[in-house]
């Protein structure tokens, strides 16, 4: 860093401490500042430093790094609203960001409805993050100031809740901070708009371009937090009865027959919210829909911001739910449910005798335990819902990088499939949506409702099939199976390549869509689609999005695209093994087996093409 650019950047970091609206982090700042400041003591010009000067010297250009990743640009806006780590200077997750988001979001709303009464209406939530419940009155106050109706919801509630508000309540818009599944450390903001603002099939959905566009225009005009008017009072803190109303609706979808609901009663549950604010809301759905024998983790059974349990506090993550496996396996469990911290998604984890492994006389996983993957609750979900909704003209909607079988679970109950670009935001718009899910274990089972993936309600509707399977002498793997049966072995996976270097990812995509590879695991590949130009089938077209498509002569196919929230590039990989019709449970596991071994093949040639 030349003298010219310290001097530009120590201006720049001084005058965000003199706007910080929180001490905490301004304090922060200027402690980096100092640092950033100081150097070696007694070190002449062309001398050599010694030990200690060399460590000063050190110090100071680790801070003045810190410093300019703190104040490379403002906290990026996009249609997934705001996420990044907790700290002070423009792009962490602080009050000031916040308050000058929320400034944005007010102007975008007042010139959507400019002339317009009443004013827009506007519910908050949050979670249980560090400083979740600090952004929500800051929030709040923004908004209110500018005279919009702000209605704040009682305490940290899941994100599905606050999605649920903001149609019962008829709001323009919602807000929610939270950082999902994200590291401790981090935090965020999503933003969903519906009321007068968004009328369509979209209403109540988190933005999509162009809004995320125009609300981060309206944000980057705030000039400083000083000049956000604000106030701490006039919102209104809502009571209990939109948490009722949302238990309500979900225990709805149970939908269970006599025996089932004896069954239900039967059926062993373990669940865990990894330290979020699922736990309390899901106990209760379950219990009022009567499943009475649940089991919560206990080291994981209340909010914690630290997740000290938890490396990574996302379901999918190697090792996130073997406490609550591990418990299944104590109690002779049926049946284990995950949610992630802000209980926006679900895994689920059942006995499968034939993932039996040796590892140790009394482990969950000698036992059989395993988690089922997203591709195989969205097939159990989607069927469910297919044969409820035959016959109405329903609609089925998965993302472009889930499995192939909902298709075909649609297609045989008569009913459209609908592909789209990655995103609940994406998924949660289709027209006449009945069900939606995308293979990170992301579901949507009552759109009318929700218009987001709801980690709770899909837990409610899969103990609900547990317990009619159960009260049939079936279980979920068995259910599973009949689909194989009717559709073939649709068995997924990932490889992902993580790169320090953001532009390594753009050039690997490039390389492979300049030089896809002509074969994959020994088979000839016979298309290669640029999603860059948008796709068009027969189910319906994509816009442009980043990756590549390729298909291979047996139908396996992979996925190629760069992710939206980690700096990876993540590949989708899918193979189909067909299933003699009437098959024996046996002829089944085979057909598994071999899926498996060609499945395996294509991630081993797919991680020597990232060049992993």
């Amino acid at each position: 860093m030349t003298g010219d650019e310290w001097a530009a950047l120590e201006g720049r970091v001084q005058a965000w401490i003199d706007d910080d609206p929180d001490p905490r982090t301004a304090e922060e700042l200027r402690d980096l500042l100092t640092r950033a400041r100081t150097g070696p003591q007694g070190l002449q010009q062309g001398q050599e430093p010694d030990p200690t000067q060399r460590q000063a010297i050190d110090a100071r250009a680790a801070a003045r790094s810190e410093l300019a990743d703190r104040f490379q640009g403002l906290l990026q806006f996009g249609t997934a609203g705001l996420r990044g780590r907790l700290g002070g200077g423009p792009h962490r997750m602080n009050r000031a960001v916040v308050i000058r988001a929320a400034s944005g979001i007010a102007d975008f709303l007042l010139g959507e409805l400019d002339g317009v009464t009443p004013p827009p209406r506007v519910v908050i939530g949050y979670d249980a993050r560090h400083n979740s419940a600090q952004f929500a009155l800051d929030s709040a106050g923004v908004l209110t100031a500018v005279g919009i109706e702000v209605l704040l919801l009682p305490e940290e509630l899941p994100t599905p809740v606050l999605a649920f508000a903001v149609r019962h309540l008829g709001a323009d818009a919602g807000i929610m901070v939270t950082a999902s599944h994200n590291p401790p450390q981090d935090n965020g903001y999503k933003v969903y708009l519906g009321g007068r603002v968004v009328t369509d099939s979209g209403q109540g959905a988190q933005i999509v371009p162009p809004t995320d566009t125009a609300i981060a225009a309206e944000i980057a005009r705030v000039p400083s937090v000083a000049s956000v008017p604000r106030t701490d009072h006039g919102w209104t803190v809502l009571g209990p009865d939109v948490l009722d109303a949302y238990v309500r609706t979900v225990v709805g979808l149970a939908d269970l027959s006599p025996a089932a609901r004896a069954a239900a009663a039967r059926l062993r549950v373990v669940l865990t919210p990894l330290h979020g604010v699922g736990g309390t809301v899901a106990r209760r759905v379950l219990a009022e829909a009567g499943f009475t024998d649940v089991f919560v983790v206990p080291e994981q059974e209340f909010p914690d911001p630290d997740f000290p349990s938890v490396a990574f506090p996302n379901p999918e993550e190697p090792g996130a739910i073997d406490l609550a496996i591990g418990l299944a396996g104590d109690e002779n469990a049926d049946l284990v449910l995950a949610l992630d911290p802000d209980a926006d998604r679900c895994a689920v984890a059942v006995r499968d005798p034939r993932t039996r492994s040796y590892r140790g006389p009394d482990t969950a996983a000698a036992d059989g335990w395993r988690m089922l993957h997203g591709d195989e609750t969205g097939a159990l979900l989607g069927s469910l819902a297919a044969r409820r909704a035959a016959g109405d003209g329903a609609v089925l909607a998965s993302s472009i990088v889930s499995s192939r079988l909902l298709g075909e679970i649609a297609t045989s109950a008569g009913l459209r499939h609908e592909q789209t670009l990655t995103g609940f935001k994406w998924i949660s718009r289709v027209d006449g949506l009945v069900f939606g899910y995308e293979e990170a274990l992301g579901y949507c089972v009552d759109p009318a409702h929700v218009r987001d993936k709801d980690g709770i309600s899909a837990s409610l509707v899969v103990a609900g099939l547990a317990a009619s399977l159960k009260a049939q002498g079936r279980t979920l793997v068995g259910a599973l199976d009949d689909l194989a049966r009717d559709h073939g072995v649709h068995l997924t996976d990932q490889v992902s390549a993580r790169f320090t270097d953001l532009a390594d990812i753009a050039a690997t995509v490039e390389r492979l869509r300049t030089a896809p590879p002509r074969q994959v695991a020994g088979v000839h590949v016979t298309s290669v689609v640029d999603l860059a130009a948008g796709t068009e089938d027969d189910r319906g077209g994509l816009p442009p999005t980043d990756g590549l498509r390729l298909f291979t002569s047996d139908g396996t196919r992979v996925i190629v695209r760069p992710s939206g929230t980690e700096p990876k590039v993540k590949c989708y990989l899918e193979v189909v093994e067909p299933v003699p019709a009437g098959a024996d449970d046996d002829a089944v596991g085979h057909a598994r087996r071999v899926a498996r071994t060609r499945l395996d093949a294509v991630a081993a040639d797919v991680r020597t093409l990232l060049g992993l």
